[in-house]
């Protein structure tokens, strides 16, 4: 049936539950006589008599009762879920998915949605981990999580960290047997514990001082595509490692990791949720953006 005749089935339907015209007419806002011609123009376009009018009452046909009987509770479902819709605009709920590098799901979503969902018991965060520059839009996320020099310039982007430098570490025990490097083309001769990226290959580490830009691609016995098991050989002695500052730092503190080419590691744009323009965010959606920008 097509679309335009679904009011007249709400006109139907109501009669029919009401038995009477009169009731079914200020149930729904419309005059006795519109209500009428309502329903006799879906009994003409049907072929079949719905209602049986008396001057005391109205009652279903064995047509009328089957399509109340078959629509009814479908329509009743609509109503339930369009009534549900409406209650989300003032109650966030829902799910938000987010796609994001493993670093800012460590160290920017899980500290904040740790204070967020508690309060917040109606919305679901779903976090998938992606090294890759995934098109949020066409793999239906509702945000993705980036540097802020690599968000695309039509897409609004919240920023949610401050700036993050990286930093190389070897453990006290590399060094017994390795000479520090003191600048980054001294790292070829070093084993260095690779990450490798789905869409680039293996990662080229950055450098920078004094407006002198380095991406010196290093050699090692072990690849990770994530920064527990890079930490962890650092750690163990089997490498130096190219690691989030922030990931390192209690071992650096404890000196179970030793830091070297510090002045060359640079600070990097913090890390921004981005998303495609929408005028009618959810509730759930919105709440998470403000759980997440940065405010320091």
């Amino acid at each position: 049936m097509p679309q335009e005749n679904f009011n007249d089935l709400v006109a139907f339907i109501t009669v029919a539950k009401e038995g009477s015209f009169t009731r079914a007419a200020v149930k729904l806002g419309v005059s006795q006589s519109a209500l009428s011609q309502t329903v006799r123009g879906l009994e003409e376009r049907l072929g079949l008599r719905l209602l049986t009018r008396t001057t005391r009452s109205v009652s279903p046909t064995v047509a009328g009762e089957r399509l109340l009987r078959t629509a009814g509770p479908r329509f009743e479902e609509i109503q339930a879920e369009l009534k549900s819709l409406s209650e989300m605009r003032d109650r966030p709920a829902g799910t938000v998915r987010i796609n994001a590098g493993e670093h800012p799901a460590i160290s920017v979503l899980a500290p904040a949605l740790e204070k967020f969902l508690p309060e917040n018991p109606d919305v679901n965060v779903e976090i998938i981990i992606d090294y890759g520059l995934t098109d949020i839009v066409a793999e239906r996320y509702d945000a993705g999580v980036r540097l802020g020099e690599q968000v695309a310039k039509d897409m609004i982007a919240v920023r949610i960290s401050p700036e993050i430098r990286m930093a190389v570490v070897g453990a006290r025990s590399y060094f017994h047997s390795h000479a520090w490097p003191e600048t980054p083309q001294d790292l070829t001769a070093h084993n260095c514990i690779n990450m490798r990226l789905p869409t680039t290959g293996i990662f080229a580490w950055e450098f920078e001082k004094d407006d002198h830009e380095l991406r010196v691609r290093v050699d090692g016995q072990l690849v990770f595509n994530n920064i527990g098991m890079r930490r962890e050989a650092a750690l163990r002695g089997l490498g130096l490692a190219y690691i989030p500052e922030d990931q390192v730092a209690s071992h650096v503190e404890k000196g179970e990791l030793v830091r070297v080419l510090e002045d060359w590691c640079p600070l990097f744009p913090g890390y921004h949720l981005y998303y495609p323009n929408r005028r009618h965010a959810s509730p759930a959606f919105t709440v998470v953006v403000e759980a997440l920008r940065y405010r320091g």
